[in-house]
């Protein structure tokens, strides 16, 4: 069975939450309740042997590490390499300012050959026909 790595947004973001019961794949949730050296191993394990590595990111994104992995992961693994983007968050939304630069992401993710797709719904079908 395939598997999808759930990267991106965490700061109590609940797409993951809405997603996982809709899938048809197996996937890894990286989130835990405490980060330790042993989670982040775990981590990096399943980013480089899940067939998928999703990306998701939200207003609630707080840090850089995810741009980093989403940006490395669409260079060294476009075909595995999905990335997402949601404008809002609960009662959180992206300012003009922040959608500009996530799209910069996007623009330059899809031009590393991965895949940019612009819902979760988006990404359920495609997840679950794969």
């Amino acid at each position: 069975m395939k598997k999808v790595f759930l990267g991106g947004t965490v700061n109590d973001s609940l797409w993951r939450d809405e997603m996982i019961p809709l899938l048809k794949i197996d996937y890894f949730n990286p989130v835990v309740e405490v980060w330790t050296d042993e989670a982040y191993e775990r981590e990096l394990e399943e980013r480089e042997n899940c067939d998928f590595c999703l990306y998701v990111f939200t207003p609630r994104y707080k840090g850089y590490y995810s741009v980093a992995e989403v940006i490395d992961d669409s260079n060294k693994r476009p075909d595995k390499t999905i990335f997402c983007i949601l404008n809002e968050d609960g009662d959180k939304k992206f300012s003009n300012f922040q959608k500009k630069s996530i799209n910069a992401v996007g623009k330059m993710i899809q031009k590393n050959g991965a895949i940019w797709l612009k819902t979760i719904d988006e990404v359920i079908e495609h997840l679950n026909t794969k």
